[in-house]
């Protein structure tokens, strides 16, 4: 069982990035874990919005198995508290399936990645920057990684 965070465009602001990496070594302690960056989609700017989330689809698709299970990061998710999102992480890799989560670009996901996902959650009502996003969804995995072993990271 592996975990895959795949986000599409790199992390610009170094305190994200160092932030991110930090997050992934503490989540790697607890299971196998990658981060995996999709590049920009090239002249993005002469695409309409449904263009652009479909050669992002088409990237992302190139990067997701059948077997996977897929989580997308989505407004239009479920919410969770941070002990609800510990157990179904706990649920989801007891299956054995490798888990891959993704943030889309700032347009959101074609519909091809929508019939594709397993499941949908969302962060908060509130919208972040896709730099912030990256880093609180790390937070929350290692806090929910700290949840499952019963560690003293959470706090109630």
């Amino acid at each position: 069982m592996k975990v895959t965070l795949l986000f599409v465009g790199k992390t610009q602001d170094g305190l994200y990035a160092q932030s991110i990496s930090d997050y992934s070594k503490r989540i790697n302690h607890y299971l196998p874990f990658d981060v995996k960056v999709l590049g920009e989609v090239k002249n993005s700017s002469n695409l309409s919005q449904k263009q652009l989330k479909e050669k992002q689809a088409e990237a992302i698709l190139k990067n997701i198995d059948e077997k996977s299970f897929v989580v997308l990061l989505d407004e239009k998710g479920k919410e969770f508290s941070s002990k609800e999102f510990a157990l179904f992480v706990e649920k989801i890799t007891a299956m054995g399936k490798h888990i891959i989560f993704i943030i889309g670009g700032p347009y959101g996901f074609s519909e091809q990645i929508y019939s594709r996902a397993n499941y949908q959650i969302s962060l908060s009502k509130m919208t972040f920057s896709h730099q912030m996003v990256r880093l609180i969804f790390l937070e929350q995995l290692y806090r929910a990684c700290t949840i499952i072993k019963g560690e003293a990271y959470h706090h109630e």
